[in-house]
């Protein structure tokens, strides 16, 4: 499971680097998640770009992730693919969570902060 993160001034960026989150990898994802986002800002933004393929797991172990951070934080997503952003619409989950077109609307401009 590979999962890179960067901070800027108000959000942690979390880019997820693997095209599919599936049953396969739902338990590190969930893991490796609650590791980044259990300290750090407030504010979570996880850059999905890469993911071209989600299944069951796959959405429960995003909303699983989101459940961990608490109503103390946000958590967003940005940059669904047209295959993922269908089943985000189709189980409605596009209603619980905050999705962004791409990470640079997420954060408000461009990204400098990626170094």
């Amino acid at each position: 499971m590979e999962l890179a993160h960067f901070d800027t001034a108000g959000a942690r960026v979390i880019t997820v680097n693997e095209h599919r989150i599936d049953a396969a990898i739902a338990i590190s994802f969930k893991d490796r998640m609650r590791e980044l986002t259990d300290q750090g800002p407030d504010r979570i933004v996880v850059d999905m770009t890469q993911v071209d393929f989600i299944d069951s797991s796959g959405l429960g172990a995003i909303v699983a992730a989101m459940k961990q951070v608490g109503p103390s934080k946000s958590f967003e997503l940005a940059g669904l693919s047209g295959t993922v952003q269908k089943v985000f619409k189709l189980t409605r989950m596009d209603t619980v969570f905050t999705i962004h077109a791409t990470l640079e609307t997420a954060l408000g401009g461009p990204i400098a902060d990626a170094g």
